[in-house]
């Protein structure tokens, strides 16, 4: 069972993580950009939480994913290369939740 508390930080991440998807759909290159850092370090600070716990494993496949989708976005809006940069992060998000699904099979 999670801790009420951790539970609570997860919903905030969720918070952030749309503030900064709506910033990329509506094109707020200032606050999309700004947005990456706090939703980067709640992903990190759930990562560091649960580093003993069965969620390690989808939770550093969501930073893996929120790393790419942030790459993503950056790119777009600052035209710094192509978008297939982050797909490096996509795959290791991906790999990362199939050892998740993998040390859980049991579950």
């Amino acid at each position: 069972m999670m801790p009420k508390k951790l539970r609570l930080m997860e919903n905030y991440h969720i918070l952030l993580w749309l503030f900064k998807d709506i910033s990329w759909m509506m094109e707020f290159r200032l606050f999309g950009a700004i947005m990456v850092i706090p939703t980067l370090f709640m992903a990190v600070f759930i990562l560091f939480k649960t580093r003993k716990d069965v969620e390690f494993w989808v939770n550093l496949s969501v930073l893996f994913w929120i790393v790419a989708n942030s790459t993503w976005m950056l790119i777009e809006f600052f035209k710094l290369g192509n978008k297939l940069i982050s797909l490096p992060f996509f795959i290791l998000g991906l790999v990362t939740f199939c050892v998740f699904i993998y040390k859980n099979r049991s579950l």
